[in-house]
């Protein structure tokens, strides 16, 4: 099996090396099977799709319809839409997580906006029939809680996507594209210990009132959530040739 390649927008390094950790440890895949690009850190630089298995991009701090954007922002997000134009065209295995699923609808000509945001913490996701019928959501029950906390949404998905996932608050919670181009609003990457260092990092980010931290970590600690680290291992199979 080829590697696959994990995205990361985020600067602050404690919470970067958490997501690396979480992504390769719930995904399944080791060290030397999961490299990292930093593009906060640096450019992206040809990416040439022959070489890996799949990519996947994480969340962090940039939101894709942030009316203004920093030079560093738009030189990122200007680097990940050339690459989505060729994960598109290609239909080539990717999963975006939180800023994953704003990038990629935003590319894809969704309608991204601040109607739909949710708070920090525990989230209760439903399955559409199509998603009960996905290999992303494979061995998934038709609710399942997750973690997550974002400023923005997609209020409107284009025609030729398909809606997977959604919650009271928020109508989609995850979109396909084709057969093997995803994205989640939630985090399948996050347990409680990782959303409680990013509950530190981002404290001061907008997401919450400072002062709320530690609530927010008690009250996230009262729901079992077990079930979206498998939408990692399923996203893995599937672009090795199949849901194992």
């Amino acid at each position: 099996m080829k590697p696959f390649l994990l995205l990361s927008i985020r600067p602050e390094q404690v919470a970067a090396e958490n997501e690396y950790d979480a992504f390769r440890t719930f995904s399944g895949l080791s060290h030397e099977q999961l490299h990292r690009v930093q593009l906060t850190a640096g450019h992206l630089g040809q990416v040439n799709l022959a070489d890996w298995s799949g990519i996947m991009l994480g969340g962090g701090p940039f939101n894709a319809s942030d009316p203004v954007k920093s030079p560093l922002q738009t030189r990122v997000e200007d680097e990940i839409a050339e690459l989505l134009d060729t994960i598109i065209a290609e239909d080539f295995p990717f999963l975006g997580a939180c800023y994953g699923i704003g990038t990629l609808g935003t590319h894809m000509g969704a309608v991204i906006d601040q109607l739909y945001g949710e708070a920090v913490g525990a989230i209760n996701v439903t399955l559409t029939p199509e998603g009960r019928g996905d290999p992303l959501f494979e061995g998934l029950p038709d609710q399942f809680w997750a973690y997550g906390g974002h400023k923005e949404a997609i209020s409107q998905l284009p025609q030729e996507a398909v809606a997977l996932a959604t919650s009271s608050r928020c109508p989609v919670q995850a979109f396909k594209y084709a057969e093997r181009v995803y994205a989640t609003q939630f985090h399948p990457e996050l347990d409680l210990a990782g959303l409680a260092t990013r509950i530190e990092v981002y404290r001061n980010a907008g997401y919450f009132p400072p002062e709320d931290a530690a609530e927010l970590i008690e009250v996230a600690g009262q729901t079992h959530v077990v079930h979206p680290m498998k939408v990692l291992h399923n996203f893995v199979a599937l672009a090795a040739g199949g849901v194992r």
